[in-house]
């Protein structure tokens, strides 16, 4: 798979900031095409604004007007995060460079667009919706990661790690920040309470050995071997997956039209 990550070699220092929602959802849409359709990367104004008001893969949904994402492409080029491809003829064409902007690799970048483009996440929709930009197995394979994202200053934790970790990208201004912390904190509460209950000792591990022998993980097969039954997390991805595979139809049926009407804009133009 192609990928726009020519100088990601230069090891410049990271020249990130706090950006506005609008200036996410530009960021996240040049690297999602850049990733998973390169042939329509760089991208035009139109492009980019399609994109950005995309109804699947993205939270919240939005709807930009050309000049709103027009103005946020400005600011971006100002702080280096983005820049202009000349030889487009009179049509501007856009790429990131947020390789360097950031100070990341392939894989943690694809992480954060998937951040940047639906907001906060657990690791297992983060694990499912990534892996359609760069390949990542399973949650060992993506906690690495987070980790590394999470030393650069550039994710954050909104809960607990363990099951239904929730992960933050940290590019929210200070007030929004604020804002967004207080969503997870019951969550929090509630996963350090759960911890708590089944924490060892007679009470928890009667409780413990209560559910292993109500919710049996396994059960015989006929031929006597143990068959393990579909965990819930295994079907969650899965849905996550057709889901996914769903959005990426929607955005080449996107990218086609988008292709169309400006092949039809150039014929105008050369008078063909």
């Amino acid at each position: 798979m192609t990928d726009d990550s020519t100088s990601q070699g230069q090891r410049l220092p990271p020249r990130w900031q706090p950006v506005s929602a609008v200036d996410r959802r530009v960021l996240g849409v040049l690297v999602e095409k850049a990733k998973t359709t390169p042939s329509a990367y760089p991208m035009s104004l139109n492009a980019i604004c399609t994109g950005c008001n995309q109804k699947s893969a993205r939270d919240p949904l939005m709807q930009l007007e050309p000049d709103v994402v027009e103005a946020s492409l400005d600011r971006l080029r100002e702080m280096g995060a983005v820049g202009i491809v000349q030889g487009y003829g009179r049509v501007n064409k856009y790429r990131h460079y947020l390789y360097e902007w950031l100070g990341v690799d392939k894989l943690e970048l694809a992480v954060m667009a998937e951040l940047l483009l639906r907001g906060p996440q657990t690791e297992g929709e983060l694990r499912a919706r990534a892996a359609r930009m760069e390949p990542i197995a399973d949650l060992p394979a993506l906690r690495p990661v987070l980790a590394a994202l999470k030393a650069k200053g550039l994710a954050i934790a909104l809960t607990p790690e363990g099951r239904g970790h929730v992960v933050a990208h940290a590019l929210f201004g200070p007030a929004e920040m604020e804002k967004v912390k207080p969503r997870y904190s019951g969550a929090a509460t509630a996963f350090a309470e759960e911890a708590g209950a089944a924490s060892p000792g007679p009470a928890g591990t009667k409780a413990i050995h209560s559910f292993s022998e109500a919710h049996p993980t396994s059960a015989p097969s006929p031929g006597g071997l143990p068959t393990a039954a579909p965990r819930e997390s295994e079907l969650d991805e899965l849905r996550l997956q057709v889901a996914q595979l769903r959005s990426d139809l929607d955005e080449l049926a996107a990218s086609f039209h988008q292709a169309q009407a400006e092949l039809r804009r150039l014929r105008d133009d050369l008078g063909a």
